[in-house]
């Protein structure tokens, strides 16, 4: 492997090592920890847990924000997000331009399987095998 293949696996890796605590990440959003908080009671983030604290990765965070673009900014109901994610990846309901998608870990990574990418859908209790989940079934076709 080439130093260059290296550089990027650590950075891939480096993306999804929880670094910030709830109070970091509230501040670089500029939005509350009770936002937050709140996000992941409706389960659009799961931040690792150490002990009883919270720590978001730099992908989590990239996360948060297009979550606050979707809400404020698009005026759609966390219920709303939660059901569009169902049904559509988050860059056409948001409807990113080319650059930023491509910036986008979840973009760029579209064919690793979604309990790779986002570790909530797999632990629904009512999705137990990927016949039954709805991405793989959107997916399948």
């Amino acid at each position: 492997m080439d130093d260059k293949n290296k550089k990027l696996q650590f950075k891939e890796k480096k993306s999804d090592m929880p670094l910030y605590t709830i109070g970091v990440v509230s501040e670089l959003l500029g939005t509350t920890s009770q936002t937050l908080r709140g996000y992941e009671k409706h389960g659009l983030v799961t931040p690792t847990r150490k002990n009883k604290n919270r720590f978001y990765s730099e992908n989590d965070i990239k996360w948060i924000f297009c979550l606050r673009e979707l809400i404020h900014n698009k005026r759609i109901s966390i219920e709303g997000v939660k059901r569009l994610l169902e049904y559509a990846p988050c860059w056409e309901i948001k409807g990113c331009p080319e650059d930023e998608k491509e910036k986008c870990s979840a973009y760029k990574h579209q064919m690793k399987p979604c309990w790779e990418l986002n570790r909530r859908i797999c632990r629904q209790a009512e999705v137990n095998r990927c016949e039954d989940c709805i991405i793989f079934l959107k997916n399948k076709k």
